[in-house]
């Protein structure tokens, strides 16, 4: 009988052993497995994706550059400026606690430089050509901080060949119809799209 007693016990002892690991292996399966975003060789690697709550705060500082790139389509440096401005204030809204630690490095990294840009073409109104020079740099920025997190959105990097005596120049846009904001009213349409981001 204790023979009988003791191998139902076993038995039992296993069998709740086996579900045990097989709910465990379920959770870390269901736990651990995360997309991991593909980025061109020239963006900070990505091996977590952004949540929810960066896309949105990503979103502000988008909404902002596209108002400036906008503005600078139509030649118009006061409204470019004003953009400039809410984008700094958009990169001190940004919330960096929904970041993983490699995350904020990245995006420190890249705030610190976009933010600067913005600063400059801020307050830089009147002075178009120099607001434009920021701005080819602030569109790296922004490429790379899009590329790292997502924009939550389609958009569209093109390049102008034509701007900085040649050297071309590219941009981020909401639309595949060029307009260039580099060039403004005197080339609108110079430039192609180079790139799909989603």
């Amino acid at each position: 009988m204790k023979i009988l007693i003791l191998s139902i016990a076993i038995i039992t002892g296993i069998l709740t052993a086996c579900n045990n690991s097989s709910t465990d292996k379920k959770n870390i399966n269901t736990s651990t497995s995360q997309p991991i975003t593909s980025n061109s060789d020239t963006a900070p690697k990505q091996t977590h994706p952004a949540t929810d709550m960066t896309t949105i705060s990503l979103k502000e500082i988008l909404d902002v550059y596209l108002q400036m790139k906008n503005a600078f389509t139509k030649d118009n440096d006061k409204v470019a400026a004003k953009s400039a401005n809410e984008m700094v204030k958009a990169f001190a809204n940004f919330n960096k606690t929904a970041l993983t630690p490699d995350q904020a490095k990245i995006y420190n990294d890249l705030e610190d430089d976009a933010r600067e840009h913005a600063e400059h073409i801020g307050s830089n109104a009147g002075k178009i050509k120099h607001q434009r020079e920021h701005f080819d740099m602030l569109s790296k920025d922004i490429y790379q901080l899009v590329k790292t997190f997502g924009g939550g959105q389609k958009l569209y990097y093109d390049h102008c060949p034509m701007y900085n005596d040649g050297k071309g120049a590219n941009w981020i846009s909401k639309t595949k119809d060029i307009a260039n904001p580099y060039l403004g009213k005197s080339m609108p349409t110079c430039g192609t799209v180079k790139e799909e981001l989603k």
